[in-house]
C-alpha cells in the first residue's frame, strides 16, 4: 500500500507539471507551473524570490533528467517521472540540497509579506497554480492547520511538501497539500 499511495501522489506532481495532459513533460512544463506561481503572487523571475524559484525547479528538472540518464531537453513519461522522482529524492539523498530549496522558495513566495506565515488567500493562490479544485483548498488548508490557528507557517509547508513527494505514511498531514488524494 505505501508504494501504491507513494504513486498516486507523484503521479498527482506529474499532472501539475503536465497542465496540458499531454503525458509527457519537458523542462518548460516544469519552469510553467513555477510562471504560474510567480504570476500569481505578482512576483518577477529576476527577483530574489523569482529567481530563488526558477532555480530550485530547474534544479529538480536538472537532477530528474540526470537520474534517468537524459540531457536537460528531454521529454519524460508519467512511469519515468515516478521513477526518477523515487530515485533522486525518496530513496536517494538528493532531496535536501536539491527538491528542499525548491519547496523554500515556493513557501517564500507564498508568505508575501515576510512575517513566516501563509494565510488562506496566499494558499489558494498556491494551489490555483498547481490546479487543486477550487472547492478542495479549503479542507487541504484546514487539514494542514493542524493547530487551528487560521495560518500554516512556512516551515509547516516546508515540512508538508516533504511528507508529500517523499512519505509513504497513510495519515502524513502532508499528504493533503494539494487537496484529497
Amino acid at each position: 500500500m505505501a508504494i501504491d499511495l507513494l504513486n498516486h501522489k507523484l503521479d498527482k506532481a506529474f499532472d501539475h507539471i503536465d497542465a496540458g495532459g499531454e503525458g509527457v513533460i519537458e523542462r518548460g512544463d516544469l519552469l510553467g507551473l513555477g510562471a504560474r506561481l510567480l504570476v500569481g503572487f505578482g512576483e518577477s523571475p529576476t527577483s530574489v524570490t523569482g529567481s530563488g524559484l526558477v532555480d530550485g525547479f530547474d534544479g529538480i528538472w536538472t537532477t530528474l533528467s540526470g537520474v534517468l540518464g537524459r540531457d536537460g531537453e528531454c521529454q519524460i513519461l508519467r512511469e519515468e517521472f515516478r521513477e526518477g522522482m523515487t530515485a533522486a529524492f525518496v530513496e536517494g539523498d538528493l532531496y535536501d540540497p536539491v527538491f528542499r530549496p525548491a519547496t523554500a522558495a515556493v513557501a517564500d513566495l507564498c508568505d508575501d509579506d515576510g512575517d513566516g506565515l501563509i494565510g488562506p488567500r496566499e494558499f489558494r493562490t498556491l494551489l490555483s497554480a498547481f490546479g487543486t479544485a477550487y472547492d478542495d483548498v479549503d479542507e487541504a488548508f484546514d487539514r494542514l492547520d493542524r493547530a487551528g490557528r487560521g495560518v500554516l507557517t512556512v516551515d509547516g509547508l516546508i515540512v508538508a511538501a516533504r511528507q508529500y513527494y517523499v512519505s509513504d505514511d497513510p495519515s502524513a498531514a502532508g499528504n493533503w497539500l494539494f487537496g484529497p488524494l
